[in-house]
């Protein structure tokens, strides 16, 4: 097995992520558990690409971005389509930092999802 860069977002309310990222952003939820801690755990994919997310956790110094008030990462995902996903993510209630725009390294736009954490969608120059 080769190595995997995975993101793994905490969340105040996992179901409620799962939810949303389905809907706004086009992920497929692949698991939804609890742990035994009582918290939650999920999976979801976007174009074969994992995610993960857990419960935010006072005890493990873990905490959502809408708690905390700041963000100190994002997460970047390529897409075929950067256009298309952005109508999606407006229409479906997504805060938008930054509309579509050329960038050097793609067609880019940034956005929050229901808790305040950062992404960024980019169709590469390549693939257009």
């Amino acid at each position: 097995m080769s190595a995997q860069v995975i993101p793994y977002i905490i969340y105040r309310d996992v179901p409620a992520a799962l939810d949303w990222l389905a809907h706004a952003f086009g992920f497929t939820e692949t698991m939804r558990t609890g742990t035994p801690r009582g918290g939650m755990h999920g999976e979801m994919t976007i174009d074969g690409q994992l995610m993960m997310m857990g419960q935010e956790s006072a005890e493990r110094r873990m905490q959502s971005v809408s708690d905390a008030k700041v963000a100190t990462q994002g997460v970047f995902i390529y897409l075929d389509n950067v256009d298309a996903h952005y109508e999606r993510a407006r229409a479906s209630g997504a805060r938008i930092d930054k509309a579509p725009e050329e960038l050097p390294h793609g067609r880019s736009y940034a956005a929050r999802d229901l808790e305040g954490h950062p992404w960024f969608f980019t169709t590469p120059p390549t693939a257009r």
